[in-house]
């Protein structure tokens, strides 16, 4: 990130990390939930946003990409974390759904969730990074109004709107955006993301690269920006 400020000509930058890294062991599963990752049904999580709006431009498209998995002969546990303000919003978006989830409310859950979980398919934002943390392979959508599409088509420079894809270096993350976020696209990817395929495998060892990538050595992210903030105010005193 400094270097790409300084080609920009931007202010100066420092790279100090990010919290989630902080926050492994909560994302990380222990040899019991590991298993149950590896377990049949497989869990499959639902991320549809954290914004009322995303919830509701997301939960038709995910709930029909769910039920033709479900047709096809494909057996899943399905849980829905999401927060307590959202929970009426989703309670209402998912109750024509052929397959009904588990809703999670609260931190603690949604990360227990995470430990467990074989797959996600989750609405592209910053969630796309910690379920890669987590060592979840993923299908990511994104669904907005027309006049917002029209201006992130003229906005976005980059090959990916996926965080995780971007710090990896390399888009291991099918991503369906906009007219291409339909449940013929949708469904085939989660089934190869739920099975030992090329895709799943692919996906899991660009995760494992991920703690080498986003380390800070032997300092968090919270001391090194601690740090910065110091140093800029000593700095600012002279």
């Amino acid at each position: 990130e400094p270097e790409e400020y300084r080609k920009l000509g931007g202010p100066p930058c420092s790279y100090v990390g990010h919290p989630l890294v902080e926050q492994l062991s909560s994302l990380r599963p222990n040899p019991e939930e590991h298993a149950r990752r590896d377990g049949a049904p497989p869990v499959l999580l639902v991320l549809p946003g954290s914004r009322r709006s995303e919830v509701r431009h997301h939960l038709d498209v995910f709930g029909a990409t769910l039920g033709r998995l479900q047709a096809e002969g494909r057996a899943f546990e399905l849980m829905l974390p999401t927060m307590p303000h959202l929970e009426a919003t989703v309670r209402e978006g998912i109750a024509n759904w052929p397959v009904k989830p588990q809703i999670v409310i609260g931190e603690n859950e949604r990360r227990a969730a995470f430990r467990i979980a074989r797959a996600a398919l989750a609405k592209s934002g910053t969630v796309t990074l910690e379920l890669a943390l987590s060592g979840i392979p993923m299908v990511t959508a994104y669904r907005v109004s027309a006049i917002e599409a029209f201006i992130l088509r003229r906005a976005i420079r980059v090959s990916s709107v996926i965080l995780a894809n971007l710090v990896i270096g390399k888009d291991v993350i099918p991503e369906f955006l906009q007219e291409e976020c339909t449940p013929d696209k949708l469904a085939p990817a989660l089934h190869d993301v739920l099975t030992d395929s090329p895709l799943r495998r692919q996906q899991v060892e660009a995760f494992a690269q991920l703690d080498q990538i986003m380390s800070t050595g032997n300092r968090s992210p919270s001391v090194l920006a601690a740090d910065v903030v110091l140093a800029t105010m000593r700095k600012g005193r002279r």
